[in-house]
C-alpha cells in the first residue's frame, strides 16, 4: 500500500482521501467543508450520530458514509464529502453550487474514528486519486485516458505535480507530511487517549499536589522513527524524557507517561512545555513544542 508520495498514509481499499482534525474539541469549534468544483448536488444524507466506531462498534447499515454530499460535475465527473456533522448539512439534491460553496461541516458520522471529512472523486463510476488523476488501484499502464495526464505511481519528494486534478492553489497549499503532531500535553492523571483526543486535557490546568503525566499523539510514523518527548518545567527544568522507536507503520501513535515530582513537592504554578521530536533516519523530521499553563 502506498500513498502518492510512496509513503504508507493511506490503507488497501480506500477510496477517498481523509482530511482530518485534531481532535474532537477542533470538530465542536467547526470546520466548514465546500464543493470542490462547480455542479449539481445530486444525494445527501443528514441525521446521523456523530460517534466513533471506538465506542459504537460499528457504523449503523448502510450508512458507512454518515452525513454525505454527492454533487455531479459533469461528464460523468462526480464528488463526494463524507463523515459530515449532524444537522450540519446546508444544501439538498437539486441545488446548483459553484466552488466554494458550504456543504456541512467536517464531523465523526458514519464509519469513522476520528473526525474527518473523506473526499472522494469519481469519473464514470470509478474512483480517481486526485493526486495522480488515475483510477484508485491501477498502473499508469492500465489507467483509462482521463483528461488529466496520467502521472507517475508515486512522488517520493512528496510534490503535487502539474497535471493532479488539484488546482494550482490547492497544490501549493496541500504539502505532503509524512509526520505530524496531532496534539500534546499535560494532564492530572495518567493520560487516557480518549479523554485527550475528545479535547479533555484543556487548560490551565490546577497546580499543587497529585499526580502528573504527559501525553503525545502522532500522524505517521514510520517503522524506526525515533521519538522523543521532553517535559520541561517553569523554572527550566527537565521534568521527564522518553525516548523510543516506532516499531511498524503507524497511522496514530499515542505515547504517555506519569511524571514525579522533584521531591515528592506539589507542582509549581506557571508554563510548562512538552517538546516533541522525531527523527526518520536521522533527519529531524518534526519537533514542536506545546505550552500548558498549571495554576
Amino acid at each position: 500500500m502506498q500513498d502518492f508520495a510512496c509513503g504508507r498514509l493511506t490503507y488497501d481499499g480506500h477510496k477517498g482521501v481523509d482530511f482530518r482534525l485534531t481532535d474532537l474539541a477542533a470538530m465542536r469549534r467547526g470546520v466548514t467543508v465546500v464543493a470542490a468544483a462547480a455542479g449539481t448536488v445530486t444525494r445527501t444524507r443528514d441525521g446521523v450520530a456523530d460517534v466513533s466506531i471506538r465506542q459504537s462498534g460499528r457504523a449503523p447499515e448502510g450508512k458507512e458514509a454518515g452525513n454525505a454530499v454527492v454533487i455531479d460535475h459533469g461528464n460523468g465527473w462526480e464528488t463526494q464529502y463524507s463523515h459530515l456533522l449532524q444537522g450540519s448539512v446546508t444544501v439538498r439534491p437539486g441545488d446548483r453550487v459553484e466552488a466554494g460553496r458550504p456543504l456541512g461541516r467536517i464531523g465523526l458520522s458514519g464509519n469513522t474514528e476520528f473526525p474527518h471529512v473523506d473526499f472522494g472523486v469519481r469519473r464514470a463510476g470509478q474512483g480517481i486519486d486526485p493526486y495522480t488523476g488515475r483510477v484508485i488501484g491501477t498502473t499508469a499502464q492500465d489507467s483509462p485516458a482521463l483528461p488529466a495526464p496520467a502521472l507517475p505511481a508515486c512522488n517520493s519528494d512528496g510534490g503535487i505535480p502539474i497535471g493532479a486534478l488539484w488546482s494550482d492553489q490547492a497544490r501549493r497549499t496541500l504539502v505532503y507530511r509524512p509526520s505530524a503532531l496531532l496534539g500534546a500535553g499535560l494532564a492530572r492523571e495518567t493520560p487516557k487517549a480518549d479523554t485527550a483526543r475528545d479535547g479533555g486535557y484543556g487548560q490551565p490546568l490546577p497546580a499543587g499536589p497529585g499526580p502528573l503525566g504527559v501525553w503525545v499523539e502522532l500522524m505517521g510514523g514510520r517503522r524506526g522513527d525515533a521519538v522523543t518527548v521532553e517535559a520541561i518545567g517553569p523554572n527550566g527544568q527537565r521534568l521527564h524524557r522518553l525516548t523510543g522507536t516506532v516499531p511498524r507503520p503507524l497511522a496514530v501513535l499515542f505515547i504517555n507517561a506519569d511524571i514525579r515530582p522533584p521531591n515528592a513537592d506539589p507542582w509549581p504554578t506557571g508554563v510548562y512545555r512538552v517538546m516533541v521530536t522525531l527523527r526518520h533516519e536521522g533527519e529531524t523530521v518534526l519537533q514542536e513544542e506545546r505550552r500548558v499553563e498549571l495554576r
